[in-house]
């Protein structure tokens, strides 16, 4: 029997931003779908050097549509990643699948813009324990 899918969202773990989208994603994804990890992590690591990605910078998400068939190679970047990563987590987070109608080269100048400016706008990610204990099981590594 093949192995559960499991979708996971890999996202820069130093970024206030991106860490407060993650949490915002725990808090919304009421069938806990998602699993997360930093790109600085172990787990992450790997992932990027098996497929040529870069290991030192973070400007990007990287979402994985199935951790468990990751041999495959299958990954979205940027802003087609966070779209595939809310469609995951049902209604009405997947209405945000429409944003696919604009074109990429657009949301990613969009995406760019703010992942250049996201430590002046938002700061260092500060760790803190996580609201519901229970999340912490939805991270690959932390």
């Amino acid at each position: 029997m093949p192995a559960e899918r499991v979708p996971v969202l890999l996202y820069d773990g130093e970024c206030s931003l991106c860490n407060g989208v993650v949490r915002f994603m725990l808090g919304h994804d009421h069938q806990g779908v998602l699993r997360f990890a930093p790109l600085q992590s172990d787990p992450a690591q790997e992932f990027l050097r098996a497929r040529g990605l870069p290991t030192e910078d973070f400007d990007s998400l990287v979402f994985v549509p199935d951790w468990n068939d990751r041999e495959k190679g299958a990954y979205l970047l940027r802003t087609t990643g966070v779209l595939a990563a809310f469609s995951e987590m049902g209604a009405p987070w997947d209405g945000m699948a429409l944003l696919r109608f604009v074109p990429a080269f657009l949301r990613d100048a969009a995406y760019k813009l703010v992942s250049k400016t996201r430590y002046a706008l938002f700061g260092e990610y500060r760790p803190r324990p996580l609201p519901h204990p229970e999340w912490e099981k939805r991270f690959l590594a932390r």
